[in-house]
């Protein structure tokens, strides 16, 4: 049971990242991550595979915003985008 639940929550929060990261290409705020999301896919990558790419960036300034109770970092964010698909640490 436990494994299902967390399962369901794994698939919440992909959800809810790639939401995020659609209104960001939408909006075109910041510019680059409908940049980095049309750069990945003419280098041959699948719009899901794009997606979670920039979901690794996007998760890095999750977990240091969580971390340091300090406020979303946009350039680090922009400099992780531009080293994808190199995953961001």
């Amino acid at each position: 049971m436990l494994g299902n639940e967390m399962e369901e929550d794994s698939e919440f929060a992909q959800a809810a990242i790639f939401e995020v990261i659609e209104n960001q290409i939408r909006d075109d705020n910041p510019r680059e991550v409908k940049q980095t999301f049309q750069r990945l896919l003419f280098e041959g990558h699948s719009k899901e595979e794009a997606m979670k790419l920039i979901g690794c960036a996007m998760c890095v300034e999750i977990f240091e915003i969580v971390k340091s109770q300090k406020p979303f970092n946009e350039s680090r964010y922009v400099k992780n985008l531009s080293k994808l698909p190199e995953i961001p640490l």
